[in-house]
């Protein structure tokens, strides 16, 4: 970069500023929050995000030196909250992912369940969930609520992959039925209240570099 295009130092001085402003409103707001979607808290929160995201980018541009300070990008964080301010209906929506590990235990867990479904009847007409993995999944999200399913996944022979939970607000509850033929099409991010995503990705992200042996022992 030309020194030309480089922030001055007042501007990066003036960027600080206003990251401490912005820390300062985001805990009055969190001082005085009135529950737990209080949306002044959650304004001042993405506003002390945008103004240590400037900051950060001046303080680079200016001196090449970074700040602790993880700043969430476009691509990872949910845009601007747009919905109502005291929302009166929610909607979560969810996704699971798992992979069928072990087919075998899935398939022997299921053909228990149909068993006891079937009570003491003849022995041809018991219910067979067989070699059908297909059949298996059936029974067993049949049988549990995916909660259950997601504490016991293991057991049914499971592996847990990525997980998603959004918080969506609103103004109403829909009317009986209106989305179940796409029950995720009017999923929008800017009426989400809050997310939570669960990834092996994360965990991978703060393993330790087995490369860096880290700084050796001892002083100068």
């Amino acid at each position: 970069m030309s020194d030309a295009a480089q922030p001055t130092a007042a501007e990066v001085r003036a960027a600080a500023e206003a990251v401490k402003a912005a820390i300062d409103r985001h805990l009055d707001a969190v001082e005085r929050r009135t529950g737990d979607d209080d949306p002044a808290v959650y304004d001042a929160f993405n506003a002390l995000a945008a103004a240590a995201e400037v900051y950060d980018e001046l303080l680079y541009d200016r001196y090449d030196e970074v700040t602790p300070f993880e700043i969430p990008g476009a691509d990872d964080s949910l845009p601007p909250y747009a919905g109502p301010a005291e929302p009166s209906a929610l909607s979560v929506l969810i996704r699971r992912d798992y992979v069928v590990a072990e087919p075998e235990r899935l398939l022997a867990q299921a053909q228990r369940l149909a068993d006891v479904d079937a009570g003491p009847v003849a022995e041809d007409t018991t219910p067979v969930v067989g070699t059908s993995v297909h059949a298996a999944l059936g029974v067993l999200f049949g049988e549990y609520e995916p909660d259950e399913i997601a504490s016991r996944h293991k057991e049914f022979g499971l592996e847990e992959g990525d997980s998603t939970l959004w918080v969506s607000a609103g103004e109403a509850a829909p009317e009986p039925g209106e989305w179940l033929g796409a029950p995720f099409e009017d999923a929008d991010p800017e009426l989400v209240v809050c997310r939570f995503d669960v990834s092996a990705v994360f965990d991978e992200e703060d393993e330790p570099d087995e490369d860096f042996a880290g700084p050796a022992a001892g002083g100068a």
